[in-house]
């Protein structure tokens, strides 16, 4: 299920993703789907977002990363404001379908708190496992 978001960035009604990477999608209730960000070069985890099928096809067919916000409800592609831009190097779909991982080239700082990670500096006390000998 596809939903239509309005939002900036708007693109031709006859534009659309491929159909034949839609039909690999599986989508929440709001038909969202995460994307995981990585650095192409380091492999460090940049960012989660969410995007649905237009943002997808605005972020393979342009080369720079657009997102939708659950909170504004728009399509944001980053770096418009910030100057922290993601170009993307390449995309691959998990075996579920439920998540993306787009793997970028990052400008500047990735969150939105101005950290290169939104990760950096935010972990939480875990008991370390090891495998057995």
């Amino acid at each position: 299920m596809s939903t239509s978001h309005s939002g900036s960035n708007s693109s031709s009604e006859t534009e659309k993703l491929d159909p034949q990477i839609a039909q690999k999608l599986k989508r929440d209730a709001n038909g969202l789907f995460a994307a995981i960000v990585q650095q192409h070069d380091t492999g460090m985890v940049l960012m989660l977002g969410w995007m649905d099928d237009e943002a997808l096809r605005r972020t393979l067919t342009s080369g720079r990363v657009t997102f939708y916000s659950r909170s504004r409800q728009e399509y944001w592609r980053k770096g418009d404001t910030s100057g922290h831009s993601q170009y993307l190097k390449s995309a691959a779909l998990d075996c579920d379908g439920d998540a993306l991982l787009l793997k970028v080239d990052q400008v500047g700082a990735a969150c939105h708190t101005g950290t290169q990670s939104c990760f950096t500096d935010r972990e939480l006390p875990a008991t370390i496992g090891h495998r057995p000998s």
